[in-house]
């Protein structure tokens, strides 16, 4: 196992260099608020931005450092996350009607996130570029093509496909056997974006905390209790928005999310030269195979930032956790063997039991939730749709409501389960 090319990685996200993360340690927490909101992402901050413009007193309440979670850590790929099941295979689980319409909701998603940023004018370099995904198998891409037309005929999101003999204007790799283009799909600076949310949402009044872990929240009858690690808060309404950090402190969705760790590393500097005949259109790519993998161009325009699952726990900084990852850089790219690593890091997406998110209530506990790795738009979209239920706003409904929120089945056991999995699903692609 070769290991050198990490010789000098740190091992903390390459987003961090551009947006630190920040504490918020200085004011004591209140005794009350209106509502109060247990995780500070982009569900979180996109709730709290417009529930505090509404009138509301909000206070956010965070484990870590602010956006410590995967909305500062994740590949800064934007698309509907319509691409988690086939067209074919959601209408077989949900019926044309509701398939359609948990489409929409991700084609709302990304048509949110776009109207927001440039609203917001928040400077994380959104980039409409599109998305490649490549046929890792001859037969995937026929299966992406049917795929793709489904796509336009249902939900009238629109595609293209590249034949293998044509690749090289999407891509400097011999690896695929064609692959389909969606135009639509984006890239941005995730913890630029996160900061920017930030700084709207205090801006606006919202009062945000770290290092406040909540460790219990209990109905007391006129009120919500909230115990955390800097004290008891009682509000009106709660929000829970911890996706794949969900923990034991709130049972309900600890039986209903598993976290799965995902890992990320990015290369050294690159010549301008180089990237353009890597990747010409500066697209996010990612493939067929059942593991999946995802990449991109740094902002920058300088780095290759390659991701996937990662078979273990999350924060580990041992390098051989990621050596798989630059196997598979090199797959693609062959012209890249040597080049050294600057940062390898890895974090939690959480995962429902029908790879879909959810937006519940409980009483007075609201929850968005279940990203399922398709985060970055439909996280921030979830806020601004649960922030509007929370205001008993008309109109503010989604299909992700009417979802049945299953538990996991031997929830205590999910770790290992993933990792089993994700290990067989693996050998099944080298196969």
């Amino acid at each position: 196992m070769n290991l050198d090319p990490f010789r000098d990685a740190r091992f903390t996200p390459w987003w961090w260099e551009w947006a630190p993360r920040e504490t918020r340690t200085k004011e004591n927490l209140p005794k009350r608020a209106e509502i109060a909101i247990v995780g500070s992402g982009f569900t979180g901050l996109v709730a709290a931005l417009q529930l505090a413009r509404a009138g509301r007193d909000v206070v956010v309440l965070e484990a870590d450092t602010v956006g410590y979670g995967a909305s500062s850590r994740n590949g800064g790929q934007v698309g509907s996350g319509n691409q988690r099941f086939t067209v074919a295979k959601l209408i077989e689980l949900y019926g044309k009607d509701q398939a359609q319409a948990l489409l929409q909701e991700g084609i709302s998603a990304l048509s949110y996130i776009k109207a927001m940023i440039g609203a917001e004018d928040i400077q994380c370099h959104y980039r409409e570029a599109g998305r490649f995904r490549g046929a890792s198998r001859p037969k995937h891409y026929d299966n992406l093509a049917r795929d793709m037309d489904d796509l336009h005929t249902f939900a009238g999101v629109e595609s293209y496909m590249v034949p293998q003999a044509e690749l090289g204007s999407e891509i400097g790799s011999g690896l695929y056997y064609g692959g389909a283009v969606l135009p639509g799909d984006a890239s941005l600076h995730p913890a630029l974006y996160h900061s920017g949310l930030l700084d709207r949402a205090e801006s606006a009044g919202v009062r945000v905390f770290s290092h406040a872990r909540v460790e219990d929240v209990q109905d007391r009858g006129q009120k919500l209790q909230i115990t955390s690690a800097r004290g008891v808060l009682s509000a009106d309404k709660v929000l829970i928005a911890t996706n794949g950090y969900s923990d034991r402190s709130i049972p309900y969705f600890y039986r209903r999310v598993v976290p799965v760790a995902s890992a990320i590393i990015a290369t050294t500097e690159l010549s301008p030269d180089l990237m353009t005949r890597l990747m010409p259109k500066k697209r996010v790519c990612g493939d067929t195979r059942r593991v999946h993998h995802y990449y991109q161009s740094s902002p920058d325009g300088l780095r290759v930032l390659m991701g996937g699952r990662l078979a273990g726990r999350a924060d580990t900084t041992r390098p051989q956790k990621f050596v798989h990852l630059y196997r598979h850089m090199l797959e693609i790219f062959p012209e890249l063997a040597g080049v050294g690593i600057s940062h390898a890091w890895s974090g939690y997406v959480g995962y429902t039991r029908d790879a879909l998110p959810h937006i519940n209530k409980q009483g007075r506990i609201y929850s968005a939730i279940g990203y399922c790795g398709s985060g970055v738009a439909r996280a921030s979209y979830a806020g601004y749709k649960v922030a509007q239920q929370m205001l008993e706003s008309p109109g503010s409904e989604t299909a992700w409501d009417k979802l049945v929120f299953k538990t996991m089945p031997f929830r205590s056991f999910a770790r290992t389960g993933v990792r089993i999995v994700t290990q067989w699903k693996r050998a099944r692609d080298l196969l």
